[in-house]
């Protein structure tokens, strides 16, 4: 401001000196105006510069707040709305519940080729298909007793099932959700039965791993009747026990009550981590604690599983069922909780249908860490097997 002030000041002072016509009052009242100007840039910024500047901090601070907060708001009205509208969703569409049963759309591990077996670690496996339906194929494994796996290096399909009428008893295994017959946890358990002289023979149900066709109930409990007759037929007469897990057990018992019913039971049925009914393990399972209370719940959440023709029944099934009962189950279940587990096999075990057979329940302490799927992990189990199942297998070498 100085080099724009200071000639004009020269100026007016040229012009006075001069005599001009414009000197005088105005002249004098220009000068200083222009000396004000230049004792104000001379000063610089007074006191209420600073107060303006803080104060379009502060505006701007509280902008931002506001803006943080109406977010905030946005969010939470946006979970609120999902939160009530998932259970109205799930009443429109009772698909989507059937769905979230079965979980077959889950393939863990991924990237695994299920035609080799040989890649997780089972070198004494084979892979077969069977077709228990027009359009529907289901794969299954068959794992020969760990004893005979230098003799089923290279050895074909027709082999394998000629195995099954050695003197070795069989296991048929039914897993639960989610995942495939490759599953880690279940692989490893394979192992175990294995090394304690069974077959192992287990499959994916259709629509879960590379079977083909629609998840069901009906379906299910078909498939694995087929697979289990597929057994007896090359099995002669070594005994055959049924191992369900976790959801495998629904299918399990469904199965062995039909088997009963036709009068061709079973050994033995294991099942381990099992629940009583679906709908009681829908309400206990960890995924509907935030709806536990929604007012409504039974309506929204477990009249459509019904409604979608799944039950599993175990509580009403155990009652039809004539073989011995091996119960296994971990205090500290977070799927399936232990007292469901325990609730079933005080069904059981007072049950007509067993009064002829063995009903055992093991509980496995919460301190070993074994929870859902874990159960293989205890040095028990071969012993508790060979003191459940020894007694049913005479002749046998343990």
């Amino acid at each position: 401001m100085r080099k724009r002030t200071e000639p004009v000041a020269l100026e007016h002072e040229r012009r006075a000196a001069s005599g001009s016509p414009s000197a005088g009052p105005a002249a004098a009242a220009l000068d200083a105006d222009c000396r004000l100007k230049q004792n104000l840039c001379l000063a610089g910024p007074g006191p209420a510069e600073p107060r303006c500047a803080a104060d379009a901090g502060m505006k701007r601070a509280l902008g931002r707040r506001k803006g943080l907060c109406f977010r905030l708001r946005k969010i939470l009205f946006f979970i609120l709305g999902l939160y009530v509208a998932i259970p109205f969703l799930i009443k429109l569409c009772p698909g989507i519940q059937a769905k979230l049963i079965f979980l077959n759309f889950v393939r863990v591990p991924y990237f695994i080729d299920l035609k080799r077996p040989q890649d997780q670690g089972l070198n004494h496996t084979c892979n077969y298909y069977l077709q228990p339906e027009e359009d529907v194929t289901i794969g299954v494994w068959h794992t020969v007793p760990a004893v005979w796996w230098k003799n089923a290096q290279g050895k074909d399909q027709m082999w394998y099932e000629d195995a099954l009428s050695s003197s070795h008893p069989i296991i048929l295994y039914l897993h639960g959700n989610a995942g495939t017959r490759g599953g880690d946890h279940r692989v490893e358990l394979y192992k175990v039965l294995s090394s304690l002289g069974y077959h192992v023979v287990t499959f994916d149900y259709r629509g879960w791993g590379d079977s083909v066709g629609t998840p069901s109930e009906r379906g299910m409990t078909y498939d694995a009747l087929h697979v289990f007759d597929w057994i007896k037929v090359r099995s002669g007469d070594n005994p055959v026990y049924i191992w369900g897990h976790s959801l495998g057990t629904g299918v399990a018992t469904n199965l062995v009550r039909r088997l009963c019913e036709r009068e061709t039971p079973p050994d033995a049925l294991i099942l381990e981590s099992p629940f009583t009914n679906i709908r009681e393990e829908a309400k206990s399972h960890p995924f509907s604690v935030i709806y536990r209370y929604f007012p409504g719940f039974d309506w929204f959440f477990l009249d459509p599983i019904t409604s979608s023709g799944i039950q599993f029944a175990n509580d009403e099934n155990v009652k039809h069922i004539s073989c011995p009962l091996l119960i296994l189950h971990a205090e500290d279940d977070p799927v399936v909780p232990f007292q469901l587990g325990r609730k079933l096999y005080n069904i059981a075990a007072p049950s007509r249908s067993f009064r002829d057979f063995k009903v055992q329940f093991i509980p496995f302490h919460s301190d070993l860490g074994y929870r859902h799927k874990y159960i293989y992990k205890s040095p028990e189990l071969p012993r508790i097997l060979r003191e459940f199942l020894g007694k049913l297998e005479p002749g046998r070498q343990h």
